[in-house]
C-alpha cells in the first residue's frame, strides 16, 4: 500500500552558490551568481538567497541577471568542489537507508520506510539528516516528508530555505486539491498554460477530467497527471538508474553562418560525447542534434541506427545527414548540441550517477 511508504526528499539550498560562499568568506551575504560571466552568452546555474531578491535566478542569461543587479558577484562552477559536497552528503544518508536515488548532485529521495533510525519517524531522520548535513558541511538543506516521491518533492520546497515540511498521508488528497496547477512537479510552463486553457488552475480541476479526456490532451504523461492529482504515485525510489542519455551544448560568443563551421563544431561535440559513452561503458543508438538560431528558435533532428554509433565515421555521416533538413549555412546559429541516447551496456558495469549540470561550462545553455 502506497501510504504505508516514508519517502524523504532532500534538495540543498542553492547548493553551487552555497558551496562557493562556504569555501570563500568574501562571498558570503552578496548576491553571488555561479555560472557564465555577463560579458558571455552563458547562463546563471544557481544563484545566492542574496540574488534571487532581485528576480535572477537559474537558466537566465547571465547578462540579463548582471542588469536585474548590477552588484552581483559572478564566479564559474567549480564542479569538482561540488562533487565532493555532494559525496559527504550521501555518505550521511547511508546511515539510514539503502533505498537512496540522486537525481543531481544537489537532491535525492529517500525510503525510510523500513528504517529503526530516530524510531523510525520519517520526520526526525529528515531533520537528523538536516542537522547532520549543517554540521559536516556547513551547508544547509530543505526536507520535504510524505508517502510519495511527488509529495516529498513538492514538499521540499515549501519551506526552503532550510525548512521542512510533512505531507501526511490523510492529508495528500485535500493538499494536492488546492495545489496551483504551476506548482506541480513536472509541469512546464507551456504545459501550465495549455492546462489553463482547458480551465484547469489547481490539482481540483486536473481530477475532474477523466483518464481519456488527460490522454487526449496530453498523451503518455495523461495517466501520470490522473495519478497524482488523486495523491497516487507508485514510482519506487530507484538507488540502480541508468542513464538516458549523454549530452553536450555550447552557446557560441559570435553566431555562425557557416555550414562547415558548424559541421567542425557539432564533429568536436560527438566527439566528446563518445570519450563519455566509452568512459562509461555505454554504446549508442540515436544521435540528436539540437540547433538554436539566433532568433531563439530551437529545432532537433534525431536518427536512430540499429548498430550502435561508436566511431567517428559512422557519426560524421549521420550528422551530415541531420543538417540537410535545417537552414544551417543560411541562417545564423547561436547554439549547438548534440546528444547519445537508446543507450546499452558495452559490458556489465555500475550504474553511473546522473549529474544534470555536468555539461555546464560557464557559455553552456
Amino acid at each position: 500500500m502506497e501510504n504505508a511508504r516514508k519517502i524523504i526528499h532532500i534538495d540543498m539550498d542553492a547548493f553551487f552558490a552555497a558551496v562557493e560562499q562556504r569555501d570563500f568568506p568574501d562571498l558570503r551575504n552578496k548576491p553571488l551568481i555561479v555560472g557564465g560571466l555577463p560579458d558571455t552568452r552563458g547562463v546563471v546555474a544557481t544563484c545566492s538567497y542574496e540574488a534571487r531578491k532581485y528576480g535572477i535566478h537559474s537558466a537566465m542569461p547571465s547578462a540579463h541577471a548582471a542588469r536585474l543587479c548590477p552588484a552581483a558577484v559572478f564566479v564559474k562552477p567549480r564542479f569538482e568542489a561540488y562533487r565532493e559536497a555532494s559525496a559527504q552528503i550521501r555518505k550521511i544518508f547511508t546511515g539510514y537507508t539503502d533505498l537512496i536515488e540522486p537525481p543531481s548532485l544537489d537532491e535525492a529521495y529517500l525510503d525510510v520506510s523500513g528504517s529503526a533510525a530516530c524510531q523510525g519517524s520519517a520526520t526526525l531522520i529528515a531533520q537528523d539528516i538536516q542537522q547532520k548535513i549543517r554540521q559536516q558541511t556547513e551547508l544547509t538543506a530543505s526536507a520535504g516528508v510524505s508517502y510519495n516521491k511527488f509529495l516529498a518533492k513538492i514538499a521540499s520546497d515549501i519551506n526552503k530555505p532550510n525548512g521542512l515540511y510533512v505531507i501526511r498521508p490523510e492529508l495528500g488528497t485535500q493538499f494536492i486539491e488546492a495545489l496551483p496547477i504551476g506548482k506541480f512537479h513536472g509541469v512546464g510552463k507551456a504545459t501550465e498554460k495549455k492546462m489553463q486553457a482547458l480551465g484547469i488552475f489547481t490539482g481540483k480541476d486536473l481530477k475532474r477530467l477523466s483518464l481519456a479526456l488527460l490522454q487526449h490532451y496530453f498523451g503518455k504523461s495523461g495517466l501520470h497527471y490522473y495519478n497524482i492529482c488523486r495523491g497516487t504515485d507508485p514510482r519506487p525510489v530507484n538507488n540502480h538508474r541508468t542513464r538516458k542519455s549523454i549530452g553536450i551544448e555550447t552557446t557560441f560568443q559570435k553566431d555562425i553562418d557557416c555550414h562547415d563551421s558548424a559541421m567542425t563544431q557539432l564533429l568536436a561535440l560527438l566527439n566528446k560525447a563518445l570519450d563519455k559513452t566509452a568512459c562509461q561503458k555505454l554504446l549508442a543508438h540515436t544521435l540528436t542534434v539540437k540547433i538554436k538560431y539566433h532568433d531563439f528558435v530551437q529545432i532537433t533532428r534525431s536518427r536512430t541506427l540499429q548498430e550502435p554509433i561508436t566511431n567517428r565515421i559512422n557519426g560524421l555521416w549521420l550528422l551530415n545527414d541531420l543538417l540537410k533538413n535545417t537552414e544551417t549555412g543560411t541562417r545564423r546559429i547561436r547554439l549547438l548540441g548534440v546528444s547519445l541516447s537508446s543507450l546499452t551496456s558495452a559490458t556489465p558495469i555500475d550504474h553511473p550517477q546522473l549529474d544534470l549540470f555536468e555539461n555546464f561550462d560557464g557559455q553552456n545553455t
